[in-house]
């Protein structure tokens, strides 16, 4: 199945897909509960033009996933954003050959920056150790306003703020160039072998954040009685 699509850097002919990336990216967050930052259909179309995105196409044309770059910090820092497969090819391992892509691209374009990500999903934090990425504090993260605004959309935007930025449901993840001496395809065994921890860990993380929330919840509705 997988190689009856086409993955490539998107352009100007991949325009038409736009809007059905962003409705499919605002239904997905929908229903896993998280947040992606809400983009519109014209900055789809930029990223596009811009050759800072990688489209997947079925061989008849119908659009199957995407994802795209954005740099932060005068370009020190990279995020491959927006990750998302259509929902008639997901668990078919289109997300990794499209996450391997646009890592490449980012690497093309930025060779020196640094590639993070922010994640809630096991199978993003697997593909990104095998890339090379490792689990990191927000701390090492880009502390441009511009990236934190975009996470205004997501609805764990309270927890994160209550936190100060400094942690939230998602598990940062950084790829450092200058710290890889070795090929940046190199699954990070380690890494690898604490995906059960990582999960339980995720676990932990959404009992104690929303225990705390309804808990604050509550003790804002008792003040106003």
């Amino acid at each position: 199945m997988i190689n009856d699509f086409i993955i490539e850097v998107a352009n100007e002919s991949h325009l038409e897909y736009a809007q059905t990336i962003c409705d499919e990216m605002e239904s997905s967050a929908k229903a896993r509960g998280t947040g992606i930052a809400k983009r519109s259909p014209d900055y789809i179309k930029d990223k596009m033009r811009e050759g800072k995105a990688v489209i997947a196409t079925t061989k008849g044309g119908e659009w199957a996933g995407f994802c795209y770059i954005e740099s932060w910090s005068h370009g020190e820092y990279v995020a491959n954003s927006g990750l998302i497969v259509s929902p008639n090819f997901r668990k078919s391992g289109l997300a990794r050959l499209i996450k391997q892509k646009i890592f490449q691209l980012s690497r093309e374009k930025y060779p020196t920056a640094k590639i993070f990500g922010l994640t809630t999903g096991l199978a993003v934090m697997k593909i990104n150790s095998d890339l090379g990425y490792e689990p990191v504090t927000y701390s090492e993260l880009t502390q441009d306003e511009a990236f934190w605004n975009g996470c205004k959309n997501c609805v764990n935007y309270e927890i994160l703020m209550s936190k100060g930025r400094k942690n939230c449901l998602c598990t940062a993840m950084l790829y450092d160039p200058a710290e890889k001496k070795q090929d940046v395809a190199k699954p990070n065994e380690e890494f690898k072998k604490k995906l059960g921890a990582f999960e339980r860990l995720t676990k932990m993380k959404q009992v104690k954040f929303f225990a705390e929330l309804v808990k604050k919840t509550l003790h804002i509705n008792h003040e106003k009685k």
